[in-house]
């Protein structure tokens, strides 16, 4: 039994670590490979269900999507299965998160969770990091827009303030710099912030499990794996897209091998299990991704009434709540009836939960100014790139082998095992060799040592 960290490196590509390792970069990747090993992990067939949203609702649960039925971003809210999270605490251990995806928070005495930005749960811990959780959530949901406002910029300043680490200002001023002028810059900060959050966190409250889940890596690769230096595909993004030069997956790969290093050496005695869920293969095609800069505006002029709320969701998605399930009925059948001037549809996933729509804007084509978009009901929106944002050109998708480190194993023969399994591997973690019949209470909690900083 003891403390453990489990980090979430969403869809971390190994493949491409194993080349820049080989190319001389990623040391910590490269050290803790060769001390652990490195497991394979098997998630969903069906490619339809390989959403990060459904396989870590697998490994919190320990369920398969068969069991636990969980298929949007946000919909494990009020859904009756079981976390391991509120498992342990319900054991008397005590649990911390830092941005689980797709997580309820139901803990009664979590000295921190904060909810990832897209899943409407509450967070807990002290006022800043409440106000800190729900100004990341509002700065990432209008990061393509540039919405954020000015509430939600000086809630993030004042979080940066609080915990960021000083050696790190280097790092955050550069990122904020370059952030000015390209996008995977500000998803890099965030994580670099939820990893200090986090760390000042864990330090204080030495729960017997943390968790930490960082998507910089994720949205990177689907945004510009074509960038890679290692990349086999033949494949570039355009120049105007981004510059040939750079290569913003060796950028946030090396920041995560920071990340590592200096965890592994500021908590030596815990625990660490290192998991993709899943990884992101280059994709084949040349596909575009645009989010709505104004739902509820654009469903109006759709045509569409009755539409008491909406709620973005990640990139493409969005969630509308109308006032009954006639009212969603017919906003259906206008969405889905909803195209371009040739006849192709806007919105190829609408799914109908009663008095909800969750939607997914799906137009895969190159948004130009003037493109038409017509509605069901005989409407013209004149200039649809007036209403939506480039989210990326898509250069990554999701396959179903992840990875899986874990400092408990010595040089861990290669092998594959079930991401279900991952749940087991972290209650076993911190229950210890005697099951659940340990308590966190029943032994006595000493602070980390203050090991010097390493990055």
């Amino acid at each position: 039994m003891g403390r453990t960290i489990l980090l979430g490196l969403n869809e971390i590509n190994f493949d491409y670590v194993r080349r820049y390792v080989e190319r001389g970069h990623l040391p910590g990747f490269r050290d803790l490979m060769g001390e652990h090993g490195l497991i394979r992990t098997q998630a969903e067939d069906r490619y339809e269900r390989l959403e990060p949203w459904i396989q870590w609702v697998t490994v919190h649960t320990g369920r398969p999507y068969e069991d636990h039925g969980v298929f949007r971003l946000g919909d494990i809210v009020g859904q009756p299965v079981p976390q391991f999270f509120e498992d342990l605490e319900q054991q008397g251990f005590q649990v911390g998160a830092i941005s689980p995806m797709n997580a309820e928070n139901r803990l009664r005495s979590s000295p921190y969770f904060v909810p990832d930005p897209w899943t409407g749960t509450p967070a807990s811990g002290a006022p800043l990091v409440r106000r800190l959780a729900g100004a990341v959530a509002k700065a990432v949901n209008t990061n393509a827009t540039g919405g954020a406002g000015t509430r939600t910029l000086l809630d993030v300043l004042v979080g940066l303030l609080r915990y960021a680490r000083p050696r790190h200002y280097p790092a955050y001023a550069h990122l904020i710099a370059c952030g000015l002028r390209r996008q995977w810059p500000r998803a890099m900060l965030l994580d670099l912030l939820l990893y200090d959050l986090h760390t000042v966190l864990y330090r204080k409250h030495q729960p017997d499990l943390s968790v930490l889940f960082l998507n910089a890596g994720a949205h990177i690769q689907h945004h510009y794996f074509f960038n890679s230096s290692v990349g086999e595909t033949g494949r570039r993004n355009p120049d105007w897209y981004v510059a040939a030069e750079a290569d913003p997956v060796l950028e946030v790969y090396a920041l995560y091998d920071r990340m590592l290093r200096d965890l592994r050496a500021r908590f030596p005695q815990a625990r660490l299990i290192l998991a993709t869920g899943l990884q992101q293969v280059p994709y084949p095609e040349v596909t575009f991704y645009y989010r709505l800069t104004d739902h509820a505006e654009f469903l109006r002029q759709l045509g569409i009434d009755g539409v008491v709320a909406v709620e973005p969701r990640m990139s493409r998605d969005f969630l509308v709540r109308f006032a009954d399930a006639e009212a969603a009925w017919a906003g259906e059948r206008v969405l889905r009836g909803a195209c371009d001037e040739e006849g192709r549809a806007l919105f190829e996933e609408v799914d109908n939960r009663g008095a909800e729509l969750f939607v997914s804007l799906t137009y895969p084509h190159e948004v130009r100014p003037g493109t038409r978009a017509v509605s069901a009901t005989g409407r013209v929106i004149s200039d649809l790139a007036a209403h939506v944002a480039l989210v990326a050109i898509k250069n990554g998708h999701h396959d179903t082998t992840g990875y899986l480190i874990d400092t408990a194993e010595q040089s861990a023969e290669a092998r594959k095992v079930p991401l279900a399994s991952l749940h087991e591997r972290v209650m076993r973690a911190v229950q210890g060799p005697g099951g659940d019949s340990l308590r966190g209470s029943d032994r006595t909690r000493a602070s980390a040592p203050d090991v010097a900083e390493s990055v």
